[in-house]
């Protein structure tokens, strides 16, 4: 294509009689204005949200350590000084070791159970079958469901005399009927069932999402070039939907570790840590509020708070650094 060479032309234009004229005097630039500029702009934009975290989330964490410290049944100032004996108390107590295995427990079976079903589940939806829409409001019907109902459901449903036996009865499997909540080698499963139920739904919807980002060309390409069905998921949609997975896992580990309500609701405060089901968190209520020993409660809940973050670090570490670092620097290599 022709390019008019009086379009390209730069620099000053000459004048009539061959005199070249002068450019115009460059403005200076006002740079410190405009970082000025600039950084006022982040602590507007950032600045409530900075002062929300640090007053909801920050400053607690403070003063539970603070009140750690202390034998404080919770009225008026905090003034038996103990120093590291609630620590000492919660790294030595059986049933706070058994709180922290039944954590761990959820955590890597959750990841186990719930992951590889909500992938397929997720793939199942992703191709183009009669009711998708229908069947993905199903599947995420029971994450928006409030955890007291869930809860208040399940324990009506699996009492000895509940609905799951009298079902198992009718269909012959009698001898597949036990007590589902108080029988200790049953009832940490049970809650796994449970817990899986309610949250494999939103993996589901978050899978979803991930596997709409994948460009169509690809799966194309791949199934002209005679790839299968199995090498397409294998080689193109897995890979591709790692980071997806990698944040539901990271969000599933955190929700493990934080586990309360289900197992409050369900088994009530005593009965878990007879049952085998009882949680860091619960351990939290019933050693520190229920027992009207706050500063206790705050230490433990000091420690909960440390192990999230030990595990929350690591897994930024080792496993969501990838992803971050292309996020928060365009993919470029340093």
């Amino acid at each position: 294509m022709a390019v008019s060479t009086g379009s390209l032309a730069t620099g000053p234009a000459p004048l009539a009689g061959g005199d070249v004229k002068a450019p115009p005097p460059a403005v200076p630039r006002r740079a410190g204005a405009g970082r000025w500029r600039i950084r006022a702009e982040i602590a507007l934009l950032a600045g409530p949200a900075v002062i929300v975290f640090v007053a909801f989330v920050i400053f607690p964490v403070i003063m539970a350590a603070y009140y750690g410290f202390f034998r404080w049944s919770g009225y008026g100032p905090a003034t038996d000084f103990v120093g590291l004996q609630n620590y000492r108390i919660i790294l030595t107590d059986p049933s706070f070791h058994a709180a922290l295995r039944h954590n761990g427990f959820l955590l890597v079976m959750s990841l186990v159970a719930q992951g590889p079903v909500a992938i397929a589940i997720a793939l199942l939806l992703n191709q183009r079958i009669r009711g998708r829409s229908l069947v993905r409001v199903l599947i995420f019907v029971p994450y928006v469901l409030s955890e007291v109902i869930v809860g208040t459901g399940f324990a009506l449903m699996l009492q000895t005399t509940g609905a799951i036996n009298s079902f198992l009865i009718k269909i012959g499997l009698e001898q597949w009927r036990v007590d589902w909540l108080a029988d200790s080698d049953v009832a940490i499963w049970t809650l796994l069932a449970i817990i899986s139920w309610k949250y494999i739904g939103f993996a589901v919807i978050l899978f979803l999402a991930g596997l709409q980002s994948i460009p169509e060309e690809l799966f194309e390409a791949a199934a002209i070039d005679g790839a299968s069905y199995w090498q397409i998921q294998r080689r193109i949609t897995l890979p591709l939907l790692g980071p997806t997975i990698r944040i539901w896992a990271f969000l599933s580990m955190i929700g493990s570790l934080q586990l309360f309500d289900l197992v409050y609701i369900i088994w009530g405060q005593y009965v878990a840590a007879t049952v085998g089901t009882s949680t860091m968190a619960t351990y939290m209520v019933t050693e520190g509020r229920n027992a009207g020993s706050f500063g206790y409660g705050n230490a433990v809940a000091v420690v909960l708070f440390f192990i999230s973050l030990t595990v929350a670090l690591i897994y930024q570490r080792f496993v969501l650094r990838r992803d971050t670092e292309g996020a928060l620097t365009g993919g470029r290599m340093r």
